[in-house]
């Protein structure tokens, strides 16, 4: 089954990239599902589906289906947020009730943010996992708010394979003593069980979206900031584990008619697709011309996207090992990560234990390296040709503590 995610700048017709790419895989013969993660839904206007409701599958709505093979769905994040979180949020009112909180207050305060773009990949892993679909396309959020998205599993799966185990222990320890002394209900095993849950699905999440038949590709118009917006969502993919498989090019005017207006966008556009095809070497740049009239219905999308793919296949699998891989030598094991568009100084290096600390920016990851390399230590690391490239030697005493590099 294949898994091909859309992302870029607010306005730069993902939505409808997204979804002419998922009508013209339906086709050709695929039985397709397109999802979105934005919470402003906009997939069944695309598609000029009026009256197309949203559904969870765990309700018993079923996905609905806009064209032969082609099947929508739009989330019912309350119902789905209710189903995933419900223990957790019971505890939290539980706790706000005891110190007094107004109960409307307390409703919203035990709701998280972000919540209807999480339990969208919630429902994204359940599809994935039904073996009903051979494609699923994802439209998903603004660049900004997808890559905190992608981030979270992981980020979520670190604190809580450290903090759980401990904290549950304890409580369960001590729940009589700190019931009395704190004054408010301490969670129960439900509430942990919960999370743990949670937990397991984010991360089986995490794994279907950085496996192997799973990519990202950018959408951007020929303009510098968005360009700029492209580069730096692509390091931060990269940085996180996500393949990128291509950029689509979206909105370019064609050639004019003499008229001076349009000959000025014409020749800007044509400086920055320019700098496009330099920024990302080695990726599919596809093209797709400004329309005379707003592509709406299967047929319209349809039509878009096989001009845009040109006769390429728009459901290629990635060549190559995906952003990590680690290569050894006679000077030991190597880590390599792709990294573009960055420099070794703009890194932040570190070693905690089983794992590496890396800062590009204002993302960090944390990542358990295999046990293979685990066992090593860092001897280095260095910037080369777009990779993050840190060098490992045989096991030093203080390997286990913390080295910065």
């Amino acid at each position: 089954m294949r898994i091909v995610l859309f992302t870029g700048k607010g306005g730069v017709g993902k939505s409808t990239v997204a979804a002419g790419t998922a009508a013209l895989a339906a086709a050709r013969g695929l039985r397709t599902l397109v999802i979105s993660t934005d919470a402003a839904h906009s997939l069944a206007d695309a598609y000029g589906a009026v009256g197309v409701s949203t559904g969870s599958t765990n309700s018993g709505a079923e996905p609905t289906e806009v064209g032969p093979g082609l099947f929508l769905q739009q989330v019912d994040a309350q119902l789905r947020f209710e189903q995933s979180w419900a223990d957790i949020q019971r505890y939290l009112l539980s706790v706000l009730d005891a110190v007094g909180m107004d109960p409307v207050a307390a409703e919203e305060m035990t709701v998280i943010p972000g919540a209807e773009e999480v339990l969208a990949l919630l429902e994204l892993r359940q599809h994935a996992r039904s073996g009903r679909w051979d494609v699923i396309v994802v439209d998903c959020a603004p660049t900004a708010e997808t890559l905190r998205l992608l981030a979270l599993p992981e980020a979520l799966g670190w604190y809580l394979e450290r903090l759980l185990p401990i904290q549950r222990r304890l409580v369960k320890a001590l729940r009589p003593v700190l019931n009395r002394a704190a004054g408010v209900p301490m969670p129960g095993d439900a509430v942990f069980d919960a999370i743990t849950r949670l937990h397991g699905e984010l991360d089986d999440v995490h794994a279907l979206l950085s496996g192997p038949d799973a990519s990202v590709r950018l959408v951007l118009t020929p303009e510098q900031v968005v360009l700029a917006e492209a580069r730096r969502a692509y390091t931060s993919l990269c940085l996180f584990g996500y393949r990128v498989d291509g950029v689509v090019a979206n909105r370019v005017f064609p050639d004019g008619d003499g008229d001076p207006w349009r000959a000025g966008w014409v020749a800007a556009q044509a400086d920055v697709l320019r700098e496009v095809a330099q920024s990302f070497g080695g990726l599919p740049v596809w093209t797709s011309e400004y329309q005379a009239a707003e592509p709406v219905g299967v047929d319209a999308l349809t039509a878009l996207a096989t001009g845009l793919y040109d006769g390429a296949d728009p459901l290629a699998v990635p060549a190559g090992e995906g952003p990590f891989r680690v290569t050894r030598g006679e000077a030991g094991a190597v880590a390599h990560l792709a990294l573009p568009f960055v420099t070794r100084a703009e890194v932040d290096l570190a070693r905690n234990g089983d794992e590496l600390v890396m800062t590009v920016g204002s993302y960090r990851r944390l990542m358990t390296l295999p046990p293979g390399l685990a066992r090593l230590r860092v001897a280095g690391a260095s910037v080369l040709e777009g990779e993050l490239r840190v060098r490992f030697a045989e096991p030093d005493p203080v390997a286990t503590g913390k080295e910065a590099r």
